[in-house]
């Protein structure tokens, strides 16, 4: 597992799919990638956005991983959302 934000993601564009704006592409929800048992969440697969967002992102992308591991996931799905948390900041 890495994790890191967006000054290190030109190195693994070569494997993984990029969207329009140059960030990772993933199906919304699954977080899976174009590479097999690869996995984005986060700032480097939506862009800059706020720390909660990249967090909540991250667990649902826990959630996911685990899911494809298992068969299943007793990880609780995160209440919080990229939606509710940019109507909150404005």
């Amino acid at each position: 597992m890495l994790a890191y934000g967006i000054p290190n993601m030109k190195l693994d564009k070569r494997f993984v799919q990029a969207d329009a704006r140059g960030n990772f592409e993933a199906d919304y929800g699954e977080h899976r990638t174009n590479v097999d048992r690869v996995f984005v969440a986060g700032d480097c697969r939506r862009g800059p956005s706020l720390v909660a967002c990249a967090i909540a992102e991250g667990r649902h992308a826990a959630r996911a991983i685990d899911f494809h591991l298992m068969g299943e996931s007793e990880l609780d799905t995160p209440s919080v959302t990229h939606a509710t948390l940019s109507i909150a900041a404005t």
